[in-house]
């Protein structure tokens, strides 16, 4: 971490209660949650907000998690390619499905309906002035409601916001997130080396 944050044993206040209630969720305290304490008050905000998006999204985990993987991967972002290809593991049950929607999610054998939403969230970080009308009369057709294209675009929009803050701030992976096969970490190393 390049910034001077908070330490587990010097919070206070909500600071605290975010640092406990993660800790005891995960077995310790991410950087992506502590890099936001060199601003203490920003913290308690960006996890309600974070909690309001995840808790409203009205597509499912997998979902998710396969927006930011194709996200992480045109920010570049390694640190949440590293944490959100760990938990797609188990959604898409295996490394090789995981590596193969991170080389190309066009050929990964997924359905034509998340083809179409990961290549909207893939739009919208690579150049999201350039999504038009279509996009979304697309998306429509593809069988997803406005609040589920909504949910896309704050899911791959949120992880831009994120992931170069951290990046900027100098958060990266924890242990948990660094996978001993070293073919699969070189794959998800897809911006900064760690």
């Amino acid at each position: 971490m390049f910034l001077r944050t908070i330490a587990e044993d010097d919070a206070i206040g909500g600071v605290a209660e975010i640092y406990e209630k993660q800790k005891s969720q995960l077995g310790f305290i991410m950087a992506a949650t502590q890099c936001f304490t060199a601003r203490p008050d920003l913290l308690p905000i960006y996890t309600d907000f974070s909690n309001k998006i995840r808790a409203g999204f009205s597509l499912g985990v997998r979902e998710w998690r396969l927006i930011t993987l194709v996200a992480a991967k045109h920010v570049p972002s390694t640190y949440c390619a590293y944490v959100y290809s760990q938990q797609l593991i188990g959604d898409l049950g295996s490394k090789q499905a995981v590596l193969a929607v991170h080389r190309d999610f066009r050929t990964a054998g997924l359905s034509d309906k998340e083809v179409a939403m990961l290549a909207y969230a893939e739009k919208i970080v690579l150049n999201a002035s350039g999504i038009a009308e279509s996009d979304i009369d697309g998306l429509r057709s593809a069988g997803f409601t406005d609040q589920q294209i909504c949910d896309i675009a704050l899911c791959a929009a949120f992880r831009c916001f994120v992931s170069r803050f951290f990046d900027a701030v100098g958060a990266g992976p924890e242990a948990a997130f660094i996978d001993d096969d070293a073919e699969f970490r070189t794959a998800m190393t897809v911006g900064r080396s760690y």
